[in-house]
């Protein structure tokens, strides 16, 4: 699952989780539409190609939270 951040590892403006806005690389990295601009659409710590970030919608990541809740309690022998 994506690490969604909050603000741009270049200029520390925020962008938005649930929009566009917000740029990444194949390593994660975020970065808002004006530093992407600026960089070309390139990572300046990888190198790599700078894409739009998805937007994750709150079911989605609800489904998300209530998986990774079912993971823990199987690998911890059913407690709650």
């Amino acid at each position: 699952m994506l690490k969604m951040k909050a603000v741009c590892e270049r200029c520390g403006a925020g962008v938005p989780l649930d929009g566009p806005g917000a740029y990444i690389c194949s390593f994660e990295c975020t970065f808002c539409e004006a530093c992407t601009t600026s960089m070309s659409a390139v990572c300046p710590n990888c190198r790599g190609e700078l894409v739009r970030r998805p937007a994750r919608t709150r079911s989605v990541a609800n489904v998300a939270t209530s998986q990774v809740a079912a993971r823990v309690r199987r690998l911890l022998g059913g407690r709650r």
